[in-house]
């Protein structure tokens, strides 16, 4: 970056870059689609890495990147998984001691999102990405953040984890993209195939962290890698703003968790939303039951929708049972109680009127509503043909859950949020 085009990017921090694009021509000492595009991840950067964004001289790379970027909540999140995880291996040690393992080896480096957080919790650090470009950001970028300690190397993933040395931890969070440039969401279509890695992974590390599609089921992928050799110990469903952002799971060899004896090989399943968490044993909601409202639904009832990381690990029946709230009914995946529940894994709403489909009850629950946020729960519409037939614009300050309930009867839910 030249002198010029530093000094542009200092000038322009705040401005619209599509207007600036029409400048290039006035600043010919400018590498204007470099500097157009500093502006523009730096921008987004503000929300999405503010770390990132208050540090001066950071490269960032092209506009899509940053949006498949991990953020600085989900990367501070997987910091804290692996220091908790780290410190309880070296407390069952028989050599006990306060520093954690000495090296993590990040396989698929890309932006250096995930590395920058959890680099400084290791003695020694790698970032592995075989895309030059994206090397030398990182040299530049690592140095500005106070990562002095770590190492970059631009190498293929896999062919860098077949010549490597034994590490403590190994990073993997293989490119979900084809040829194309589409979405891909099994494991074995995306690169690297963690699947014809897996005895090499756990040859090398310890401890693996995988970060797979949010949209991947997550027990067919537990099924996958769970082999003679292999156990997947956690399952981490993570959300932010109540919106599932990454699927991390937590593998190591079959034979040991603890460092010194065997222990039962047992999946936790953690699901998060922001600072919230819901944590269970698997063998936890096999267990459960899920209890399901019989009753009438009355207005005044409380209502529950649980967090869509628990809606993705399907954990409804314990759900229903830690918290003694009701389905109301098998698959509506909408909860109810006659008093407010606290603490509960989920949006919390009261009911204040209840309607079926009939155009004069309708008429009379929807008085003065001319704007909702709806939601539908085991009901044949999709919400934009009930939002056409309710007449309603979205937002607002009600929440409509259309649902059907235990006498197969088609139900609008008009809600408060608590």
């Amino acid at each position: 970056m030249n002198a010029a085009t530093r000094l542009f990017i200092e000038m322009h921090a705040d401005d619209d870059v599509h207007q600036l694009a029409f400048l290039a021509a006035r600043y010919p000492d400018v590498d204007m689609p470099f500097a157009l595009n500093q502006i523009a991840g730096r921008r987004m950067a503000r929300t999405k890495l503010p770390l990132w964004a208050s540090t001066e001289g950071l490269i960032y790379p092209p506009h899509l990147s940053m949006e498949q970027c991990s953020s600085e909540q989900t990367a501070i999140y997987k910091a804290a998984l692996v220091h908790r995880i780290s410190m309880f291996i070296s407390s069952q040690s028989s050599v006990r001691t306060q520093l954690l393992p000495l090296q993590w080896v990040d396989l698929t480096g890309g932006m250096g999102v995930d590395f920058s957080f959890i680099a400084p919790l290791f003695q020694r650090s790698v970032y592995v990405e075989r895309q030059s470009q994206l090397c030398e950001m990182a040299r530049n970028n690592f140095l500005l953040l106070g990562l002095e300690r770590s190492e970059v190397v631009c190498a293929d993933a896999t062919d860098y984890l077949r010549e490597m040395e034994p590490t403590d931890w190994i990073y993997l969070d293989p490119a979900r993209r084809n040829e194309n440039g589409g979405k891909t969401v099994l494991m074995s279509d995306c690169m690297p195939d963690v699947t014809q890695l897996l005895n090499t992974l756990l040859d090398k590390a310890r401890c693996v962290l995988l970060k797979l599609s949010p949209m991947l089921d997550w027990q067919y992928a537990v099924s996958v890698l769970n082999r003679e050799e292999c156990i997947v110990r956690e399952v981490h469903i993570v959300a932010v703003k109540n919106e599932c952002k990454e699927l991390l799971l937590v593998l190591s060899r079959s034979c040991f968790w603890q460092t010194d004896t065997p222990c039962e090989h047992r999946l936790s399943v953690i699901c998060s939303n922001d600072s919230e968490t819901f944590s269970y044993d698997f063998t936890e909601e096999n267990k459960a039951f899920l209890s399901v409202f019989q009753d009438t639904l009355l207005p005044g009832m409380f209502l529950y929708e649980p967090y869509s990381s628990l809606m993705k690990a399907g954990a409804f029946a314990l759900f229903s049972a830690r918290f003694e709230v009701a389905s109301i009914a098998a698959h509506s995946h909408l909860f109810v109680s006659q008093h407010l529940v606290p603490g509960v894994f989920g949006r919390k709403f009261q009911i204040k009127a209840i309607s079926s489909l009939n155009k004069k009850e309708l008429k009379a629950a929807l008085q003065g509503i001319n704007q909702a946020n709806i939601a539908v729960r085991n009901f044949p519409m999709s919400v934009a043909e009930l939002r056409k037939r309710l007449r309603l614009r979205e937002g607002g300050a009600v929440y409509i859950f259309a649902t059907t309930d235990t006498q197969n009867q088609k139900r609008l839910l008009i809600c408060e949020k608590i």
